[in-house]
């Protein structure tokens, strides 16, 4: 389940390092199409070919039906295919000018693949464009160009162990609002058999605290890095303190390869997790009696994480006009609803929010936090970055949060230069 999570941060860099190493062949037009009255898009009747990264098999029959579905409607036939390496597949694909015509697209591949030409910038286009959450929007604008359509993504909350909660003596009332109710409740809830906060020890985990103290690695459009500012470097410290009271440790070091493991295995009280734990949960630690909540604010408020894939048009795409038809149907309401009932994802667009509430009352927490959420950086080489950040990381506890995030300021600094 933590691939999820992320596989931004390392998978994909191996799509942001292959985008940059293709030759640009992104002209948007092949041979045997045309633009005529599609507007400036190729059209013909070419079948689109449709590759997707699965995380399983009620993911591939959700799609696959989807894409049944828009075929039977539109008469344009599309076929979808499972990557068993979506980044080598997709790289592959652009360097032998013949990629897909639409695909999973992370946000960290993004600037590689749209700096080379290979991506069709098709998101002012779409017909739902001002239905997505502006952040997401965000995260798939590269040089001023929103470039495709948020897929659908995820968030962090606060799980918590309500048996262990009870038997620390705590209520409802006690669910921690700020930085300081929960350092309080993660101490109270350590015991010699559990840590009362057990998390990754990945940026993907501790940039919650970053952002809820009003800092991230890179501004909103990871065009500037921001990695050492105050707002960070109090953000660490808070964490080491936790870790140096005891009540909380890296999941790793409690013998979990992932939060949620920790916390289903009750090693951990409480963890800071995605919406995607809620699978693990079921299949993994089904007598797990569990609630979730949304992160506490810290000095700037409350923040969290999002975590984002898109639908990648290619700009070599024969076919364009009906791609980008296919994406307007595979990111409506009555879609992604679906989507979320098959494999767990929550819908990228605003207008679906209240019935995913209505079906998800245990998630709300996570769309809650659709409202305050921050991206993961997206400039060229980010994830090499951060997975330098992620190595110092692991080391906080006895680590100076000021020279670790220095560091990150610098290899940042060089991206954006």
């Amino acid at each position: 389940m933590q691939r999820r999570t992320t596989r931004w941060l390392v998978a994909g860099a191996l799509a942001a390092a292959g985008a940059l190493t293709l030759s640009a062949c992104g002209s948007g037009f092949s041979s045997g199409s045309s633009t005529s009255g599609t507007g400036g898009l190729t059209s013909s009747k070419k079948a689109l070919t449709v590759l997707i990264g699965s995380s399983g098999d009620a993911e591939t029959k959700a799609v696959n039906s989807a894409v049944a579905d828009w075929t039977k409607s539109s008469g344009t036939k599309a076929t979808v295919s499972v990557a068993s390496d979506l980044n080598q597949q997709l790289a592959q694909g652009f360097s032998a000018g013949k990629p897909a015509d639409v695909f999973y697209l992370s946000t960290d591949a993004l600037a590689g693949y749209a700096s080379n030409g290979s991506l069709l910038a098709y998101g002012d286009q779409l017909k739902n464009k001002g239905d997505f959450y502006p952040s997401l929007v965000k995260s798939f604008t590269f040089d001023g160009k929103f470039y495709c359509a948020p897929k659908d993504f995820s968030t962090l909350a606060l799980e918590i162990n309500t048996d262990m909660w009870k038997a620390a003596g705590l209520t409802d009332a006690d669910i921690p609002k700020t930085w300081d109710d929960l350092k309080a409740v993660a101490k109270k809830l350590t015991t010699p058999e559990h840590v009362g906060l057990g998390i990754g020890g990945e940026y993907a985990r501790v940039a919650a605290f970053m952002t809820q103290a009003g800092g991230n690695l890179m501004n909103a459009d990871s065009t500037k890095a921001t990695a050492n500012s105050d707002a960070n470097i109090k953000a660490l410290d808070y964490v080491k303190t936790l870790m140096a009271d005891g009540s909380l440790k890296y999941a790793k070091d409690l013998g979990a390869g992932w939060g949620g493991e920790a916390f289903g295995k009750g090693l951990a009280a409480m963890t800071i997790e995605g919406n995607w734990i809620t699978g693990a949960m079921t299949n993994d630690y089904p007598n797990v009696k569990y609630t979730i909540a949304e992160l506490p604010a810290g000095p700037a408020g409350k923040g969290t994480m999002q975590f984002t894939n898109c639908w990648g048009i290619a700009a070599d795409s024969p076919n364009q006009a009906a791609a980008l038809k296919l994406v307007e149907k595979l990111t409506s309401s009555s879609d992604q609803l679906a989507f979320s009932k098959a494999f767990g994802p929550m819908p990228s667009i605003k207008s679906a929010a209240a019935t995913w509430k209505k079906d998800n009352p245990l998630l709300v927490p996570f769309l809650n936090g659709a409202d305050y959420a921050k991206g993961v950086p997206t400039a060229k080489g980010a994830a090499d970055v951060v997975t330098d950040f992620n190595s110092k990381v692991e080391s906080l506890a006895t680590g100076d949060p000021k020279t670790i995030l220095d560091a990150a300021q610098k290899n940042l600094e060089a991206l954006v230069k």
